[in-house]
């Protein structure tokens, strides 16, 4: 048997695409300040927002959890059944306070389209254009709204934005993804629709609060902390 407890909340974990290049580097110093400078400005109308994506492996209980009791916490057998996996698209408004998650059975080009769409027609419908950052995932492009959906309406919604490669860590998303996994998905979750509705109760909870992200890495801090590129 082994504890059951979910992780510290806001706990972040480490991403190995947290890389500095070594040297001078001009594609990773334009993107990194084409991000720094998004993350800077305020436009009336225009919301900024990243996305990223993760997964979440299902994993059912082989035998009953022993509950928690007063100066014991909850255990759960070593044993467990693999359901598969579920797919997480994250989108983050940091300056809103706003997050949305959305669990899909696959991660493709036609899934990725139909989350920018829900950004443009549902969550941002009266934004003229909405601001999007994200990292350099083959799927993250115009193509994939193309091959979902005829015409350039949804395309020219967006102001597209991308992170340097082995940047990952200016996209505010992947952070909101590591305090998820913190609060709520570190531990066992068997089914695509537990996995939901417990994603659905912790977006309800940090979005009533309006948590943001405090951002305070600038360019002027980039251009000291690392002036080798």
């Amino acid at each position: 048997m082994t504890n059951c407890s979910i992780g510290t909340p806001g706990r972040l974990r480490r991403n190995p695409h947290w890389v500095i290049p070594p040297k001078a580097n001009s594609a990773f110093v334009a993107a990194m300040e084409d991000v720094l400078a998004v993350y800077a400005a305020t436009r009336s109308g225009s919301p900024a927002g990243v996305l990223d994506e993760s997964s979440k492996q299902l994993l059912a209980e082989t035998r009953v959890p022993i509950p928690m009791k007063p100066g014991r916490p909850a255990r759960c057998d070593y044993e467990y059944e693999r359901n598969g996996t579920a797919n997480l698209f994250m989108m983050f408004a940091r300056l809103e306070g706003w997050r949305h998650v959305k669990v899909t059975d696959r991660h493709t080009a036609v899934d990725y389209a139909h989350v920018l769409k829900d950004l443009a027609d549902v969550h941002f419908a009266n934004a003229k254009t909405i601001i999007l950052v994200q990292d350099n995932l083959n799927i993250h492009s115009k193509a994939s709204l193309y091959e979902a959906f005829p015409g350039r309406r949804l395309v020219e919604r967006f102001e597209w934005h991308y992170t340097p490669k082995h940047g990952s860590w200016l996209d505010l998303a992947e952070s909101e993804l590591g305090v998820l996994s913190s609060q709520c998905l570190d531990r066992r979750i068997s089914d695509k629709q537990t996995l939901v509705e417990e994603i659905a109760a912790w977006e309800h909870d940090r979005n009533a609060s309006k948590t943001k992200a405090n951002w305070h890495f600038t360019t002027p801090n980039a251009r000291i902390k690392l002036k080798h590129l």
